[in-house]
């Protein structure tokens, strides 16, 4: 065997062990060994990644075993490592150790935990196998692993109504954007003969421009398969009208969030966009299709999370912005620098996740910052790693001096779009501006509301009982938590710093957050570097990045200027004059009210698409099952039968002139037959 199965299968071994030994194992057997599996891969994986970024290590395919053979349709379960796979490799095993490891502290009080880190493992072997697919068939088998994994981590907490409710939101939206996935597939193989990605990737160029019959109209054959394909990938990675589920996953518990949210299922999309760029690139419509997707996404999810009170939504719908970064990034052609940013965000998001893990555990599972404030003194580590992490998706960095990660990440996209100099590109790089300005905006709020001013979770007289979970009481009572049920004060709690079992994981992550940008920008989106790097692995415009790193000063100060206009806008509205949020909102309400409910975006699908579908199936149920089927089914031959039996007992009297009777009647009518024959 080699290092890349060990990598893969250790994490289902220690699944599966996990899973059915469950309680007989005990906690701390269960938990050592799924751990210990995954910083083992992880250990594993890093040596592969660094072997590709010094060019010591050449792409090859493992096979597994023999998988299918049916008519022309032949593959086998193979794992492919490339650059790509590499970075995904380090991505995956890294954070889920890290938060395999955080979920011994954050967990330790609840009574299920091998069923929680039999799950996380199976979600890391999932998505390994997705990275590592070397066909169509196995990438879907792990596509759906993943979604099956989610489902199961979300609604972990299966005795809460709402947990169970987010699981199956998250299945049934990934099931819409999955029918356009396997569409994608059925078609690619129609076409090409083969699910091979290579055979596939070689052939694609060649249908540039041919046309193929999709509902009833002849249509450009690589746009349809490209625009089904990336369907999928909305769904998974949550972009605009199949983005509803990623915020009520907030559900499961916090390390479920960071895993999902950062390096795994959220980022499937973006890796099998970049997995098959050429043929993305014989494209021109496919591509405008999600550079639009992604820019629009990018867009709505800022304006959302500039609203929200609960933490972890905050950062859910920040994900949902940076995935939307990385989608236009892949739409003008900056592959490199798509991935660039998923790595990046993998660190500061994890980061980011897990550290609002550590406030909510401090502040007994409260997660509503109306109900936090001062507490950098209270939970100084945790404080700390948190600003690492809003220093990195904010993007603060000088150029060419020194950045955290997501200052090189995200600008490399944003030169990226201005550098390719459509009409798309350039509207893709005035929102990603936009949202970046938001992006700084939010992040600092999270972080005054929940580390600055007065403590609001302190016992104190004027805190009145009334609901406050995800209210509209845009008060400026409300903005900082007084007027509203505050359960953390009226019991007397005081906050305290997390066990080092979750400090650890904080730290490692801080560390990626500061310097993986810094480290990595040259073999990611060098021009000359970058194509080395990525040769083989995916389409890699080398043109682009030159003129992406030749673009005015302006547009590279840019991302810079608004985040610092952010930072002043959240500092002026939080901490130097806090009546303002209040006078704003009282002026805006509208807007607001419209932003705070996320577009309306559910309660647009409820009146669409719940609505109409329970109403049919109250139809179904009603006049089709018990009106038809149960009425001249099961309970019409129960009717028959049970009147038969009535008429059969008047007959048995048990009297013998009854019978009599009834035996002359009956012979008497048979000699009338004989006769009238």
């Amino acid at each position: 065997m080699t290092s890349i199965h060990f990598i893969v299968f250790l994490p289902l071994l220690a699944a599966v062990v996990g899973g059915l030994g469950n309680r007989a194992l005990g906690n701390t057997v269960v938990k050592v060994l799924t751990t210990g599996a995954l910083f083992a891969s992880s250990l594993l994986s890093w040596p592969i990644f660094l072997g590709f970024l010094a060019g010591t290590v050449e792409p090859g395919v493992t096979p597994v075993l023999h998988w299918v053979q049916s008519g022309d349709m032949r593959f086998d379960w193979a794992l492919r490592v490339d650059t790509l796979t590499a970075v995904m490799l380090v991505v995956i095993t890294t954070v889920s150790a890290l938060v395999h490891l955080y979920s011994w502290g954050y967990m330790a009080e609840d009574p299920d935990q091998p069923r929680f880190f039999a799950y996380l493992s199976l979600f890391t072997f999932a998505m390994l196998m997705l990275v590592t697919a070397d066909n169509l068939v196995q990438m879907f088998f792990g596509w759906e692993g993943v979604g099956l994994a989610s489902y199961l981590l979300i609604g972990f907490w299966f005795k809460k109504p709402s947990a169970n409710a987010a699981a199956i939101k998250a299945f049934v939206v990934n099931r819409v954007g999955d029918l356009g996935f396997m569409l994608g597939i059925f078609g690619t193989f129609l076409v090409f003969g083969t699910v091979s990605i290579p055979e596939i990737l070689a052939a694609a160029p060649g249908m540039a421009g041919s046309t193929i019959g999709f509902l009833g109209y002849r249509l450009d054959t690589m746009t349809v398969l490209c625009v089904l394909l990336f369907i999928g990938a909305m769904g998974k990675s949550a972009q605009l009208g199949l983005h509803t589920w990623l915020p009520d996953a907030m559900e499961g518990p916090t390390p479920v969030s960071a895993l999902i949210h950062a390096a795994t299922m959220v980022t499937a999309g973006v890796f099998m966009v970049c997995r098959l760029s050429p043929m993305f690139q014989t494209s021109p419509a496919a591509l405008s299709f999600v550079t639009f997707i992604g820019a629009a996404t990018c867009f709505f999810a800022a304006t959302v999370g500039t609203t929200q009170w609960d933490i972890k939504r905050v950062i859910a719908y920040s994900t949902c912005s940076q995935l939307g970064y990385m989608f236009f990034a892949a739409g003008v052609g900056a592959y490199g620098s798509a991935m660039f940013h998923l790595f990046t965000h993998a660190f500061f998001k994890a980061l980011l996740f897990l550290g609002a893990g550590s406030v909510i555990h401090a502040m007994h599972h409260e997660q509503d910052m109306r109900f936090y404030g001062g507490l950098r003194k209270e939970i100084p580590f945790t404080f700390w790693a948190m600003v690492a992490g809003t220093l990195a998706i904010t993007g603060l960095g000088l150029v060419d001096v020194f950045g955290f990660a997501g200052f090189y990440s995200k600008d490399s996209i944003l030169e990226a779009a201005y550098a390719r100099g459509t009409e798309l590109s350039q509207f893709a790089f005035v929102v990603g501006i936009v949202a970046a300005l938001m992006t700084s905006f939010y992040s600092w709020r999270l972080l005054f509301l929940t580390f600055w001013g007065k403590p609001r979770w302190a016992g104190s007289e004027h805190i009145q009982h009334a609901v406050h979970h995800e209210h509209e009481d845009t008060s400026q009572e409300a903005a900082h938590g007084e007027h509203v049920h505050n359960p953390i004060g009226t019991a007397g709690y005081h906050p305290h710093e997390s066990p080092l079992s979750m400090l650890i994981p904080l730290g490692v992550l801080s560390l990626g957050a500061i310097f993986a940008g810094f480290l990595f920008h040259g073999a990611f989106v060098g021009a000359e570097e970058g194509a080395a790097f990525w040769q083989g692995s995916l389409f890699f415009d080398e043109h682009l990045m030159h003129a992406a790193h030749q673009v005015p000063l302006l547009v590279k100060w840019l991302p810079f200027i608004v985040m610092a206009a952010g930072f002043g806008i959240a500092w002026g509205a939080y901490i130097r004059n806090p009546d303002f949020p209040a006078a704003f909102v009282s002026h805006f309400r509208v807007v607001y009210n419209f932003v705070y409910n996320k577009w309306y975006f559910d309660e647009l699908y409820d009146r669409i698409f719940v609505r109409p579908a329970f109403w049919l199936g109250r139809q179904f149920w009603k006049l089709g099952d018990i009106g038809i089927i149960d009425r001249f089914g099961p309970n019409g031959a129960a009717w028959v039968v049970q009147r038969g039996s009535r008429a059969a007992v008047k007959l048995q009297s048990g009297y013998l002139y009854s019978y009599a009777l009834v035996m002359l009647v009956g012979l008497v009518g048979a000699i009338s037959w004989v006769i009238a024959r």
